[in-house]
């Protein structure tokens, strides 16, 4: 990993959360921070170079997406887009609301602290399917043997998260990986390469455990990649580099072209980003 990155003009940071002071959350989850995020996730932004974010929905606010809504306004509409977290209950009118404050996807998180169950996600990956949206899935990458069936039966696009997320590091000829690279094979799948702190087993600054299984999935299918962040690094400690995270997508991605396309072009393609609002 080199300290020389070039970071090119329209670099998208594909997976961020925000809070905002005094919101409220639900009973149990992390506490509201002494300052809004926004603000100084734009700072972080600005000091790496990047132009574009995705803001996902935290599951400290289950389906009240307004801090993500505030979120998109404060850090621009037109380089911003939001995964929004949504269950059957949700209106026409809402989804057609949230479409309008740039969201453009649902939220599937399928660990501990989520609040959707999987017996519900066929009919919201339906539902938002109608509005162009893709919907969004953080797994155990482990248990991919077994929900690839239900996974393909969603209409549209699909993300895969954090690499994968494979709660205990594999290797790329696992089965389970394997798995993923069918998934992505079917071209409607795309695999997010973040947060390869969450679940290393040998740590920063390479997490080389992790980083195998992201150059692996570079090598396969570099058009289905694209990066991300996972900023603030909740409830991680040591809180990772930010800029060393940016950075191993060098290793990952040693092809400057090949970087550019995860990090600009995928996302630009994917969240319907305008070329011409990509600053210098």
């Amino acid at each position: 990993m080199t300290s020389d990155m070039i970071v090119p003009k329209g670099a998208c940071d594909t997976h961020i959360h925000v809070f905002k002071k005094g919101a409220p959350t639900l009973p149990g989850a992390l506490a509201a921070p002494e300052e809004d995020d926004a603000p100084r996730y734009r700072a972080m932004r600005d000091a790496l170079g990047l132009t574009r974010a995705v803001i996902v929905q935290p599951n400290a606010y289950g389906t009240d997406n307004s801090v993500t809504a505030d979120g998109i306004k404060a850090l621009g509409s037109d380089d911003t887009r939001g995964v929004a977290i949504i269950d059957e209950t949700v209106s026409d009118a809402m989804v057609s609301n949230l479409t309008q404050a740039g969201f453009c996807g649902a939220r599937f998180h399928m660990l501990p602290g989520g609040i959707l169950r999987w017996d519900q996600l066929d009919r919201i990956a339906a539902r938002v399917n109608t509005y162009g949206w893709h919907v969004q899935v953080q797994l155990d990458g482990r248990t991919l043997p077994d929900r690839t069936e239900q996974i393909l039966s969603w209409p549209g696009r699909i993300v895969i998260d954090h690499i994968g997320k494979f709660l205990d590091p594999v290797t790329p000829d696992h089965p389970a990986f394997q798995c993923l690279l069918r998934l992505v094979d079917t071209g409607r799948v795309w695999v997010k390469l973040s947060a390869p702190y969450e679940v290393s087993r040998i740590g920063a600054p390479r997490y080389d455990d992790v980083s195998a299984l992201a150059s692996a999935l570079v090598d396969h299918a570099p058009e289905r990649m694209m990066w991300g962040s996972n900023w603030p690094y909740l409830m991680t400690t040591p809180r990772p580099n930010d800029r060393n995270l940016l950075e191993l997508l060098q290793d990952w991605a040693p092809d400057t072209a090949i970087a550019q396309r995860i990090l600009c072009d995928n996302p630009q393609e994917f969240y319907g980003f305008d070329t011409a609002t990509a600053k210098a």
